[in-house]
């Protein structure tokens, strides 16, 4: 069989080779004729799966090594009979870091008390918002946990599979009004729907943002427009909003540049990019493809060692990476001072990430 692969997907060279034919290509560059030939795809989020670039050819599955799938044509693929997956919970326990080691830089500097005194908020409870739950409660953080799919016992709004790990559906309980009363921190982990009862589209527009009661810290790695990018400047000049955390943007990857430096922490969407994570993720896709062609493989995929030496922001403005280990393992100033420096360079900030581990060895 032949695959086409995106050529930024991480551990995959001589494991996909296990399947057949492997061609790599940039995934915003693959197109139709690329994959005419092609038994299956395993992409990321900058390919579009849709008719577009998939009809005429033999391609018979879909994986994106993501948990994202905004975009996949998934009714299209339907119709043509394509198989496809996404990669649940890959990264979720990546997203949890970034979220953790950004809410110790703001505890650091006074803008958060990380107690009981402090309620977070957390929009969708999937994969994903379960993990970040789980964190905050270590941190001693009050939590309000919004996500109306599972409180009606259907699977978390984050990726439609219920999340395992210790969060009930009962606990999700909070409405966004009661977000907007009583979250001093509010964090989206939503994935970008734009029809349906519970839409994501601009879910934090201009009437969110109006409604808030504390002047939260807010907190975007889920999808660029599930937050309303005016709306937020304006909260945040308006003093509505304390802080941003910012790691996905309307219009990737041509982000805005007062957002950029308003934000307390940008980063260049990689919350999700450990390399723990990645291994995931691609350990995933190759599993799909092998178990919907029929193919018996086992792949050996494992995130590079790190030494308890290791320091992700060796030069860090202060020493917090010396004295705790969470944010030795990773500091998320690093990825936002790049950004900085460079926003024209977004994309090849994220095709070309240093490594990041979620523990030691």
């Amino acid at each position: 069989m032949k695959l086409i692969i995106d050529d930024k997907i991480p551990f995959i060279r001589g494991e996909a080779e296990r399947l057949g034919e492997a061609v790599y290509l940039p995934g915003s560059a693959i197109t139709a004729a690329d994959v005419r030939e092609a038994d299956a795809l395993i992409v990321r989020t900058r390919t579009r799966c849709d008719r577009l670039l998939l009809e005429g050819s033999r391609v018979g599955f879909v994986a994106t090594a993501t948990i994202g799938f905004d975009h996949i044509d998934t009714d299209y693929l339907h119709e043509a009979g394509i198989g496809w997956t996404n990669c649940p919970g890959c990264n979720a326990a990546s997203v949890a870091q970034y979220v953790e080691s950004a809410l110790l830089l703001l505890a650091r500097e006074g803008k958060v008390k990380l107690s009981a005194e402090t309620t977070l908020g957390i929009v969708g409870v999937g994969h994903v918002g379960t993990q970040v739950a789980l964190m905050a409660r270590r941190l001693g953080l009050r939590l309000l946990l919004c996500d109306p799919l599972r409180l009606a016992g259907r699977g978390g709004v984050c990726d439609g599979e219920p999340a395992a790990g210790g969060i009930r559906d009962a606990e999700c309980t909070a409405t966004l009004a009661d977000i907007c009363r009583e979250a001093d921190i509010i964090s989206f982990h939503t994935p970008l729907t734009r029809q349906g009862e519970h839409a994501t589209f601009h879910l934090a527009g201009a009437d969110f943002f109006g409604a808030l009661a504390r002047r939260p810290v807010v907190f975007n790695s889920s999808r660029g427009e599930v937050v309303d990018t005016p709306a937020l400047l304006a909260a945040l000049k308006a003093g509505r909003v304390s802080e941003a955390v910012v790691d996905t943007w309307e219009n990737e990857p041509d982000i805005d540049r007062e957002l950029l430096a308003a934000a307390f922490l940008a980063t260049p969407h990689i919350a999700g990019y450990s390399a723990d994570g990645k291994a995931n993720g691609t350990r995933m896709a190759l599993e799909a493809v092998a178990r919907h062609f029929g193919i018996k493989a086992d792949f050996n995929i494992c995130p590079p060692h790190v030494e308890r030496s290791f320091r992700y922001y060796p030069s860090a403005p202060d020493n917090a990476a010396e004295t705790d280990p969470r944010l030795a393992l990773y500091d998320p100033r690093r990825d936002s001072d790049a950004l900085r420096a460079r926003p024209e360079d977004f994309e090849r900030l994220r095709g070309n990430y240093p490594l990041r581990r979620e523990r030691f060895d």
